[in-house]
């Protein structure tokens, strides 16, 4: 259904630190296994709401999916492979995103549900994803993968890498925000993809040979 972006979305502030609230990965692992899979943690990375980095609002609600997401999908923006790895330069780099979805693709907001920059910057991408993710109950519906955007969220990752590997700041942000979203959603780390896996294109680049990495690094930092 269409519904308009959650006021409380709206009005939670410039960026969300801290703990967040809404479901942990108690059991959504598999039964039976050592407690020891399930006890550990994943703090809320920095995530700056789209009101912090200036989005403009959605020409139409979006629409918002009564269900968890079951997948984790990764991209490469495929801009320029900018040597500014600062805050503003990620807020900017967001702005341009959203310039192109919408100005250029005729889409309704960001296709994406969050961006990593090349400085490991978290913004949030489509209006309402932050809230869906910090509740863990619902998603909002992208645009980020043909056949995909009502059951798998988004991260775009700043930068093409095709022939070069992302910044060690981008894959770090990368791996601890997959994680936090997996026990946020209860994804299992094996359920992330590439763009490739899906759909005809070269996205994400080398970060699609490094998936098993970065399921194996998400596992560990979940205790899985």
């Amino acid at each position: 259904m269409s519904v308009p972006v959650p006021r409380r979305a709206v009005l939670r502030g410039a960026v969300l630190l801290g703990a967040a609230a809404g479901a942990t990965a108690l059991t959504q692992f598999g039964a039976g296994r050592d407690a020891r899979a399930v006890a550990t943690r994943v703090d809320q990375p920095t995530i700056a709401n789209c009101a912090t980095w200036g989005a403009r609002p959605p020409s139409s609600p979006v629409s918002v999916v009564q269900s968890r997401p079951n997948k984790i999908i990764i991209h490469h923006t495929a801009f320029p492979n900018t040597t500014d790895y600062s805050l503003a330069q990620a807020y900017r780099n967001s702005r341009d995103i959203q310039n192109l979805h919408m100005d250029t693709n005729g889409w309704l907001d960001s296709g994406q549900h969050f961006t990593n920059s090349r400085g490991g910057f978290l913004t949030e991408g489509r209006h309402g994803s932050l809230y869906g993710l910090l509740h863990g109950q619902t998603m909002v519906q992208g645009a980020h993968c043909v056949g995909q955007n009502s059951q798998a969220i988004g991260i775009e990752n700043d930068g093409i890498y095709l022939d070069v590997q992302p910044p060690q700041a981008l894959w770090n942000s990368l791996v601890w925000f997959c994680a936090f979203t997996c026990q946020q959603y209860g994804i299992p780390p094996t359920e992330i993809y590439g763009h490739k896996d899906f759909n005809n294109t070269q996205c994400p680049g080398l970060l699609h040979d490094r998936l098993p990495e970065l399921r194996s690094t998400v596992a560990a930092r979940l205790g899985a």
